[in-house]
Order: C-alpha cells, then structure tokens, then sequence
C-alpha cells in the first residue's frame, strides 16, 4: 500500500478545509439546537408550511414524506417528493419552518426549470459514479506506480468537485426562495425571520465547506500524482 498518500505532505492542502468543515458543522448544530426550542407565532408545522407553499405555487403533485434521522430533509426531483425529518415535519420552531421551506424552495426550481439545478441533476450521475470508483482508481494507481489510472481517477474527481461547485448557487437561491416564501406568506413576522436566515445561512455554511474540501482534495491528489512522476 502506498502509505505516502495517505501521510505524504501534500496532507497540508485538506487541513484548511478540515478545520472549516468542522467550524461549519458546528455552526449549524449550534443554529438549529437554538432555533428549534424558539418557537413560530404562527403555530403551523414544517409540513403544514411546506404543503401551503407548494399548494400556491400549484405544485400538488409535489407530496411529503417523513424522513428518519436528523436534518435529513430533502427534495427528490425524481419521484417529486419532498421528505423532512421529524423535527422539522412535526415542529412548529423557527428552524423547522426554514428548514422546510428551504426544500420547497428545491421544489419551485425544479418547477421554474432553474438552470443550476437543472446542471446540477444532469451531472448528478457522474459525480455519483466517480464518488463510488475515484478512490480505488487512485489508491491502486499509486500503489502499483499505475499513472494512467491515478490520471482517470484524478478526471473522475473533477465531476465530483463541478458538483459541489454547481450545489452551491443552487442551496444559496433555494434559501432566498424560502425566506421570500415566508415572509410573503405570513408565516414568520420580520423578527422571526432574522434569526430563520441564520439557520439557512449556517446549512450553507455546509455546502462551502464541502465545496472547500473537495478543491483541497483535488489539489492535495494533483500534487501527489506530479510527485509520483
């Protein structure tokens, strides 16, 4: 095994990231922990909100699920479901309401034809299949001194990385769309919707840092690989 990859000081490129990851994630356990004990004065639930917003929008082909786990909220294009966890399906907090309507925010852009989603889903795939094959193309490659194969999973790695990149407009525009929701609907007074934009502002937190992490990674892969050469 070439223990160099893993040791090597090409290392130095991930420890930023590392270090901005772990204050992201930080931040937005912080948010949603405070957040989710504060509650809305309107009274309605996450889904209770979230299917209010896609009703008006005419979204109603658009259904809600639970989803187990913690800040597993999510919107699948696909089968055109949204999912939210507990907290936010069943809470009636500042933070479930964001949350929520953050992944309808998903929704009314797959409705809209919003071109970074529209990127995002195309390129999906790809980013998927080099997530799942990247590693063992580059761990063999360094392994059995194989350039070409630390080459092809240096490429695939590129996928991965132009998707974090692409998320990013994508999360960011979806949370402009939910505060909008919001604050139109009258869910959330002016007051309730500064401390809602801190709970989305640190879930975007997450998405830079993975961003971060995976140009780090790709720099710390294409110095290692010139010092293979």
């Amino acid at each position: 095994m070439y223990y160099g990859y893993y040791f090597g000081p090409e290392f130095i490129f991930l420890i930023p990231a590392i270090l901005f990851a772990m204050y992201a994630q930080s931040k937005i356990q912080s948010a949603f922990n405070k957040y989710s004990r504060v509650g809305s004065r309107s009274g309605y639930t996450g889904a209770q909100v979230a299917r209010r917003i896609l009703d008006k929008k005419g979204l109603y082909d658009v259904n809600i699920e639970y989803s187990p786990g913690k800040l597993t909220d999510h919107y699948d294009p696909r089968n055109k479901v949204l999912r939210l966890s507990s907290t936010v399906y069943n809470g009636t907090s500042l933070a479930s309401l964001g949350v929520a309507a953050h992944e309808v925010g998903h929704a009314i852009q797959h409705a809209d034809g919003y071109s970074f989603l529209i990127l995002r889903n195309t390129i999906a795939p790809i980013a998927g299949f080099g997530s799942r094959f990247v590693w063992l193309l580059i761990i063999v490659g360094f392994a059995f001194s194989a350039p070409s194969l630390v080459n092809a999973g240096i490429m695939l790695y590129l996928g991965v990385v132009l998707f974090q990149i692409i998320t990013l407009p994508v999360e960011f525009n979806a949370s402009k769309r939910a505060l909008l929701q919001l604050e139109t609907g009258d869910y959330l007074t002016q007051d309730e919707l500064i401390p809602t934009k801190k709970v989305l502002d640190a879930a975007a937190l997450t998405y830079v840092a993975a961003t971060l992490t995976a140009i780090a990674q790709l720099l710390r892969l294409l110095a290692l690989s010139r010092r293979r050469d």
